[in-house]
């Protein structure tokens, strides 16, 4: 068991991209990575501290683990909540060995270190105040699946009502180009096929280095270095900077995919002011008919929170009307939750939880039918996807519209190779997901 290693991920996709960081930083240093959690002497759970619930659920694991591990192995919290609650994580579960801050994954080895040393002794490493990001970041060679996340920026300016991640994570702090295109060509040379390039709001970058047209600047110098990567993937965009020049290079650089996640929050006007979020529905309109125009192959998915304070049946309706006239390829639908430290708990918290989800379950009906719709053009036609998985004659597989664990997939009827891209044709439609068979060449 010694220098073995377990890793619990929680949260979102940048949580995984520090995952993969501090696993590819401890093997280089002769940790292996153990198959299950019961076989790692140090046992690491990068946490999630975004919202409430997921503040229960990463300290309901960290309890489940202190119940079931054995009395020699050490265990690491890491991530957002401890960032967030550090007292109340070592309140609750007391016999944790270490902390771990946001920013800092790449102190796990010397964390490990000296628990090595001082094996009785609690190590901490919480970052306070502001951090440049680290520059050296260690990438990993594609996944089997055959793409990987590479985070281009952390933190967040924007300064919404309802999020807690520039209390957790500070201000945005843009990664150096040349350290993004030095990590790209390392996944390019382990053969990747999908890279997913991903900030809190990519469509920022740089502007803190002062990089004019940051982000299509940095897509154009992508492909040009490494031109082998036929997908490019982006999340997640702000819908005031989607810029002219960000329009142009995905419409005439195949490579980056026609795919945009733009969380818009709401649709009425009031709302978004109280949620400090762009209000101007006018340019939201003209900003969407404009990207459909030019590239009308786009999928654009969207966020919508319900139940902010305040939010009247008004407001509410004005919300649905909206989503029936822009007809969204996906749509996530989350409840407002009143977090304790942004500007929107000065609120009072006025819709009841049974409201909240009432209004969940019809925007959450109405957008079926128009994913199922959107879905349904698509039969007959050919596309190329990327494979996930196999099992059972069955291969599990993403399109261009498909973001990993966050869209639908297509399921085609045969199994195929993993993490290749494939050609294939779409046979039939459902809610989420396409079935298709493939194209034999």
């Amino acid at each position: 068991m010694e220098k073995t290693f377990y890793i619990h991920t929680l949260g979102c996709p940048k949580n995984s991209v520090d995952s993969q960081s501090m696993a590819t930083l401890l093997m280089q240093h002769g940790y292996d990575l153990a198959d299950e959690q019961q076989d790692a002497e140090f046992i690491i759970v990068n946490t999630c501290g975004f919202i409430q619930p997921a503040r229960q659920e990463a300290l309901n694991l960290l309890q489940d683990i202190v119940r079931e591990k054995k009395r020699n192995q050490k265990l690491i919290a890491a991530g957002c909540l401890t960032q967030r609650e550090k007292e109340q994580v070592l309140q609750e579960v007391p016999e944790i060995n270490a902390l771990l801050g946001t920013r800092r994954w790449m102190d796990i080895l010397s964390v490990i270190q000296q628990l090595e040393k001082h094996s009785q002794k609690p190590f901490s490493s919480i970052t306070e105040g502001d951090l440049a990001m680290e520059s050296e970041a260690i990438v990993r060679a594609a996944l089997s699946g055959g793409y990987a996340y590479l985070k281009i920026a952390d933190g967040c300016d924007r300064g919404c009502a309802f999020c807690s991640i520039p209390i957790i994570k500070g201000p945005q702090v843009s990664r150096k180009l040349q350290d993004i295109l030095r990590d790209v060509r390392v996944l390019e040379e382990g053969g990747l096929q999908e890279l997913i390039l991903i900030a809190q709001d990519v469509t920022s970058y740089g502007r803190d280095l002062g990089l004019p047209d940051g982000l299509p600047n940095l897509l154009q110098k992508i492909v040009t270095s490494s031109p082998s990567i036929p997908w490019i993937r982006l999340l997640y965009t702000y819908p005031g900077e989607i810029s002219e020049q960000l329009m142009h290079v995905m419409k005439e650089v195949p490579q980056v995919l026609p795919y945009l996640d733009i969380p818009l929050q709401h649709a009425h006007p009031d709302v978004l002011r109280r949620m400090r979020r762009p209000a101007d529905m006018h340019k939201v309109r003209d900003l969407l008919e404009s990207m459909r125009a030019r590239i009308p192959q786009l999928s654009i998915r969207t966020t919508f929170i319900v139940g902010f304070p305040g939010e009247s049946e008004q407001e509410f309706e004005t919300l649905l009307d909206f989503v029936r006239e822009i007809r969204f390829d996906r749509v996530g639908i989350f409840p407002y939750y009143h977090e304790a430290g942004t500007p929107a708990y000065a609120y009072p918290d006025d819709i009841p939880a049974s409201e909240k989800e009432e209004r969940i379950q019809r925007l959450a009906m109405l957008q079926e039918g128009i994913s199922t719709s959107r879905n349904e053009e698509f039969i007959g036609k050919e596309l190329d996807v990327i494979v996930d998985g196999v099992g059972d004659g069955i291969s599990v597989c993403r399109s261009y519209r498909d973001a990993p664990e966050i869209d639908g997939m297509v399921m085609v009827e045969d199994e195929l190779e993993v993490g290749k891209i494939t050609a294939v044709k779409v046979t039939a439609a459902l809610v989420h997901d396409l079935i298709a068979s493939p194209l034999r060449k």
